[in-house]
C-alpha cells in the first residue's frame, strides 16, 4: 500500500465527512425519522386565562394545564389569572392568550360567519350569588336599594350578568351604591363592613364563598323569580338553578345561571385542539378532583355550546368518539 501525504489524508476525511453528513440530512428528512432528532424545536405556549386565584376558572385552568403539560410534550401550558369571562375573551381576540373561560352571556348572540374565537366544549353552569350577612336586612334583591354592594370586577362575566339583573329590578343607574371589586376584594370589604353585600358568578362551590360562610354566619338572596326578565331579552342564555344547603350550610335558594364556555382561538391548528378537547374529556375524574363542576361535563353536554360553533378539532374528536 502506498504511503499517503498528510495533505491528501486530510482532504479524504473532509469528502468522507461530507458524505456522511449528507447522508444523515437524507435520513432525518425521510418521513417518521425528523421526529427523532434530540431538540424538537419550541414548545407551543397554551396560555389560559382563568380568573380570580379563589374561584372555579382558576381551578380548573390549573389542572388542565397540568394535563397538558404532562400529555403533550410539544406543548407549554400556563394560566393566567384575570377579571375572568369578558377579559378572557378580549384576550384571545387579542392574541395574548389560547384558550379561556367565559359565561355564555358575554358572547356576542350573533358571532358571526367567521368568529375569531370558537368553543372547545360546555364546561358546567355558572351560578350568581348574592351574599351578604345573616343579620343584613337585605333578604330580597330589591333590599339592595340605597345599599353598598359589590358589582363584580370590570371585565367579568359577573358584572355583565348583573348589570343585566339590575335593569332588569329597576336598580340600575344610582339605585344601587355599586363597588366593582373582584372575588376576593369582596369577600374582604362583606367581612370588614364596607359593604352591604356582593355577588359572584360561578360554578359550585365557590371556594372564596364557602369559606366565608364557614366562618361568618352568612345568607345567599334567592334569585330565581328573576330568571324569566332576564330571559326575555336572552332566551337561550339564563335558566333558574338550585343551590342546596348541602353546598355551603347555609338555606336553600334558586338564582340564575348560565352556560360556561371553554373558548380557543379560531386560528389553532385543529390537531392541537382535537388534543386539547380530547383530554379534556377522558381526564374529567382528575379534572373534577380539582373542582366538582369539572366533573360534570360529558361528551353529549359538551356540544350545546349555541350561539358560538365548536372548533374543528372539537367537532373532530365529538364525532370520533360518538358510539
Amino acid at each position: 500500500m502506498l504511503p499517503v501525504s498528510r495533505t491528501r489524508y486530510l482532504a479524504r476525511a473532509r469528502r468522507r465527512g461530507a458524505r456522511v453528513a449528507l447522508a444523515l440530512a437524507v435520513l432525518l428528512a425521510l418521513p417518521g425519522l425528523g421526529g427523532c432528532r434530540e431538540d424538537p424545536g419550541e414548545p407551543v405556549v397554551i396560555r389560559i386565562a382563568t380568573g380570580s386565584p379563589t374561584a372555579v376558572y382558576h381551578a380548573f385552568g390549573e389542572s388542565l394545564a397540568a394535563i397538558l403539560n404532562r400529555e403533550l410534550p410539544q406543548v407549554r401550558a400556563e394560566v393566567l389569572v384575570t377579571a375572568a369571562s369578558a377579559e378572557n375573551v378580549q384576550l384571545l381576540n387579542a392574541g395574548a392568550a389560547e384558550l379561556g373561560f367565559t359565561q355564555a352571556d358575554v358572547l356576542r348572540a350573533d358571532p358571526g360567519p367567521n368568529p375569531p374565537v370558537v368553543a372547545v366544549a360546555r364546561v358546567y353552569d355558572d351560578l350568581l350569588h348574592l351574599v351578604t350577612t345573616a343579620d343584613s336586612p337585605v333578604r330580597t334583591l330589591p333590599d339592595l336599594r340605597g345599599r353598598r354592594v359589590s358589582v363584580g370586577a370590570p371585565g367579568s362575566g359577573t358584572k355583565i350578568t348583573v348589570d343585566r339583573l339590575l335593569t332588569a329590578a329597576n336598580l340600575d343607574g344610582a339605585a344601587v351604591r355599586q363597588e366593582q371589586l373582584g372575588l376576593d376584594d369582596s369577600v374582604a370589604a362583606l367581612r370588614a363592613g364596607r359593604i352591604d353585600a356582593f355577588f359572584f358568578s360561578g360554578g359550585l362551590p365557590v371556594r372564596a364563598v364557602a369559606q366565608f360562610t364557614e366562618d361568618t354566619p352568612a345568607r345567599i338572596i334567592d334569585l330565581g323569580q328573576w330568571t324569566a326578565p332576564l330571559r326575555r331579552g336572552n332566551p337561550e342564555v339564563y335558566v333558574p338553578r338550585d343551590i342546596p344547603r348541602s353546598v355551603y350550610g347555609v338555606d336553600p335558594i334558586t338564582t340564575v345561571a348560565n352556560p360556561n364556555y371553554l373558548v380557543v382561538r379560531a386560528s389553532l391548528p385543529e390537531s392541537l385542539v382535537r388534543d386539547v378537547t380530547r383530554l379534556l374529556m377522558e381526564r374529567r375524574s382528575e379534572l373534577a378532583a380539582a373542582h366538582p363542576a369539572a366533573g360534570r361535563m360529558s361528551p353529549r353536554s359538551a356540544i350545546a355550546t349555541s350561539p358560538l360553533p365548536l372548533h374543528p378539532g372539537a367537532v373532530d374528536y365529538y364525532r370520533a368518539s360518538k358510539p
